[in-house]
């Protein structure tokens, strides 16, 4: 195997190792939005957290699930999938943040205060602009398997367009698609206070 494939391998038996990150992909299936995902901190964090004996959960706040759905921009449409995605996993204690990929350009700039760029195509087209390269990695449950169950620990499909090499090196580098110099610099200030142990590269 190459080394990508060893990595995603490891990253696989990580997630498949987590009850958490298997309750949130159960939870994706059974929510079956369209191009859906969960994304960046939650996965990256959980890896940090077993390369250096952290307790699980350690660092993350939420969890970031993406969709794509260009049908209906409006926010009520996407208000109505947050409600619904909030409803189904509030017996699991586990907050969850869902987002539209198809609006993203609609609020970014007034939120970040930097051009997001042309409207996406699709969700793992937002990996593509996310501020540091670490930060661009997705899992989705993939199809069900004979002999595992339905709850979503059966396959895990990944996604990392900048590859697995900077999180399993625990190395925070910027990707300059777009100006998130700050988002850069914030998110990385934060994860060091948490894994002392991270080389962050500065923009």
């Amino acid at each position: 195997m190459h080394a990508m494939d060893q990595l995603e391998r490891q990253l696989i038996d990580i997630v498949r190792a987590d009850p958490d990150l298997i309750r949130i992909l159960a939870g994706l299936r059974h929510l079956a939005l369209p191009d859906s995902w969960l994304v960046s901190g939650a996965i990256y964090q959980t890896v940090w957290n077993c390369l250096t004996g952290r307790p699980r959960r350690t660092g993350i706040k939420d969890y970031d699930l993406i969709y794509f759905d260009a049908a209906d921009l409006s926010w009520e449409a996407e208000d109505r999938q947050i409600r619904r995605a909030e409803a189904h996993f509030a017996d699991t204690g586990l907050p969850v943040e869902l987002r539209n990929q198809a609006r993203v350009h609609l609020w970014f700039e007034a939120r970040f205060g930097t051009p997001h760029g042309p409207a996406l195509t699709s969700s793992l087209q937002s990996l593509d602009r996310y501020a540091s390269r670490v930060h661009a990695v997705a899992i989705a449950p993939g199809p069900i398997a004979p002999g595992f169950d339905a709850a979503g620990g059966d396959a895990v499909i990944v996604r990392a367009p900048f590859g697995l090499d900077d999180l399993f090196a625990m190395r925070i580098r910027p990707n300059r698609a777009i100006d998130n110099r700050a988002t850069h610099a914030a998110k990385a200030a934060r994860m060091r206070a948490i894994w002392p142990e991270l080389t962050v590269e500065p923009w």
